[in-house]
């Protein structure tokens, strides 16, 4: 399972990205309990109220909340882990974001700097873990530094195993759709594809998110109950969970708090998955569509590696 801990830094302790998980003495046997009903292989997370959390403990800037949203971040994977959830998908930032003050925007920005940095700089435990990183949106919007250490992330995980984060900045879903349509477009242009092949599972495949199943449960915090344009085409069967706290504060009790509602509306999401999924086109009919999607890949891998090599213009 994924095993991080925390680095000493600045005036502050640093958070590393590992060991950061509180563990209890009941932890263990609450996991073992949850365990035996079915549970989510993939979750994704809004993770809200890290202003709302800055402001109501007077942490003087709203940067030093996702500061500690982040913290959470790394214990919430970590349990997980422990729950052996295989995916993990997060809402970092959203287009919408950048119309926030300059001081937020920037101060989110070089705290995804310093924690993608450290990530690298722990390479070794990286990959001890085997856990893949992919980075879901239009990642244009980012600045060079932080595109190269994407690339770098992206590139050095790949064929890692052993779970996937997958982070969501800057990102809204629908960018993401209008995105998967121009690669459609594309393709039937470049004669690889052609227009009544087009189906609900191919635009699936074109969405940022095509390697990944849909997620399973999502959870929201801080009591907000809309979706705020996150994985639209993705959560047409997903369990919905609205949680009150807080972002830095949805601890343990809260992640068992969701698993238990997903448990307990488990059979009615099944029936209404079961029901979509015979929509499917068949094998054959999926292989004829593979060359169109070695090309997307083939054109998100040449992106990626050019951006990996730009490091010499950002020293």
């Amino acid at each position: 399972s994924m095993t991080m801990e925390v680095v000493p830094g600045g005036g502050d302790e640093m958070t590393g990205w590992w060991n950061n998980a509180e563990k209890q003495w009941w932890h263990p046997m609450a996991i073992r309990l949850l365990s035996k009903g079915p549970m989510p292989k993939h979750i994704a997370f809004v993770m809200d109220g890290n202003r709302r959390y800055a402001r109501s403990n007077a942490l003087g800037s709203v940067v030093r909340g996702h500061e500690c949203g982040f913290k959470q971040l790394t214990k919430i994977l970590e349990w997980c882990s422990e729950f052996s959830v295989e995916e993990v998908t997060v809402y970092a930032f959203s287009i919408e974001n950048f119309k926030r003050s300059e001081e937020e925007v920037s101060g989110l920005m070089r705290l995804a700097e310093e924690k993608f940095n450290l990530l690298l700089a722990e390479s070794e435990k990286l990959e001890e873990g085997q856990i893949r990183f992919r980075f879901l949106g239009d990642l244009s919007l980012l600045s060079p530094r932080l595109r190269v250490l994407i690339a770098k992330i992206t590139l050095a995980t790949k064929e890692y195993t052993k779970g996937t984060v997958n982070v969501c900045m800057p990102y809204t879903s629908t960018d993401e759709m209008a995105k998967a349509l121009e690669k459609i477009r594309q393709g039937v242009q470049r004669g690889l594809i052609s227009e009544d092949q087009i189906c609900e599972w191919m635009i699936s495949r074109c969405l940022d998110s095509g390697h990944s199943s849909d997620p399973d449960l999502l959870i929201r915090t801080s009591g907000e109950k809309r979706l705020s344009d996150f994985l639209l085409y993705q959560v047409s069967t997903t369990h919905l969970h609205f949680s009150s706290v807080m972002w830095p504060e949805f601890g343990f009790v809260d992640l068992c708090k969701a698993l238990l509602s997903y448990q307990y509306y488990n059979g009615d999401i099944r029936k209404t998955r079961d029901r979509l999924d015979i929509n499917d086109p068949s094998e054959s009919e999926k292989a004829k569509l593979q060359p169109f999607f070695d090309w997307i890949e083939d054109e998100r891998s040449a992106k990626l590696k050019e951006w990996r090599e730009l490091e010499f213009e950002c020293e």
